[in-house]
């Protein structure tokens, strides 16, 4: 090895630029999640070699969770947003601050319930050889919609892109819905309405409303993805009989609402249990089309 050689800067990112990486993105992470997503291969405990000195210079704080004080969830700090704010794996992403340790417990169920389906896909690829990193995972992905009812947004609860290996490269790019069964079974069933909207929406100049019959524009969704991501309703929250009830809705509004039912001819839709995901991997046939026929299959295969 030459001088010249073992004088260059290293290319890797050190464990703690990483953890404030992926705290940033996901906004609040638990211990034991960082350490999945960063160094699964070592014993837990030595996760703490990393938390500890960003806790030390004032970049991360946490919440308790529960009645455990060793459940602790963990969020940028004023300090650590301002040291991540450019840094260039978040380029195009704002990094958003929780306030307080009170804020973060009010928001951890949603949070880190996304984070689980997360780490789902994330253990799956890392067993199949698959590229999925931990920022591949966008959470809170707002898009643009026609001003039409009231909304103008429709804001995805993530947005993730994957690539397959094998038996052929192929990549993926899916929207995320998470239902912890906290709102209507029909509130939910009417997100497939608010994507339908996005993939018909072409803005135009001059405030003019657009749509799909307009020629020479492109279409919103095509500013920002090849092809449109399909779209992937992950639910958990309520008895097993419930979720199959909420899943069945979704299937209803797919059938019965036109631009649902059109949506559907050109993009994959499919719902399934967070617990599934967890127990048997998304590639397993845990999910349900929410077009077609019901048989269970993996999650490319929708």
């Amino acid at each position: 090895m030459t001088t010249a050689t073992r004088l260059q800067p290293a290319t890797e990112d050190t464990h703690s630029h990483r953890a404030l990486a992926l705290i940033a993105q996901h906004r609040l992470l638990t211990t034991t999640q960082l350490h999945q997503m960063l160094t699964p291969h070592t014993p837990p405990r030595k996760i703490h070699r990393v938390l500890v000195p960003l806790r030390e210079q004032g970049l991360i704080t946490h919440t308790t969770l529960g009645s455990s004080s060793r459940l602790q969830a963990h969020f940028l700090t004023p300090e650590g947003l301002a040291m991540v704010h450019d840094w260039p794996e978040l380029r195009g992403r704002t990094a958003t601050g929780i306030p307080s340790a009170a804020a973060a417990s009010l928001r951890a169920a949603h949070i880190l319930t996304g984070v689980r389906a997360h780490l789902a896909f994330l253990t799956d690829a890392r067993a199949c050889g698959d590229e999925y990193e931990p920022l591949d995972w966008m959470p809170e992905v707002t898009h643009r919609l026609p001003d039409t009812a009231g909304e103008d947004r429709l804001i995805a609860d993530a947005v993730f892109h994957y690539t397959a290996a094998s038996p052929r490269r192929l990549q993926y790019r899916a929207f995320v819905e998470i239902d912890r069964t906290t709102m209507s079974s029909e509130r939910l069933a009417r997100k497939l309405i608010s994507y339908s909207r996005f993939h018909d929406y072409t803005p135009q100049p001059g405030g003019r409303r657009g749509t799909i019959a307009d020629q020479g524009t492109l279409l919103a969704w095509q500013r920002l993805y090849p092809r449109f991501p399909r779209i992937l309703f992950i639910l958990t929250g309520a008895s097993r009989p419930t979720l199959t009830t909420r899943i069945q809705d979704l299937r209803s509004m797919t059938a019965d609402h036109d631009l649902v039912t059109r949506l559907a001819a050109r993009v994959p839709l499919g719902a399934a249990v967070l617990e599934d995901l967890e127990a048997h991997g998304p590639q397993a046939a845990v999910w349900t089309p929410l077009a077609g026929n019901a048989a269970l299959r993996g999650w490319t295969q929708l």
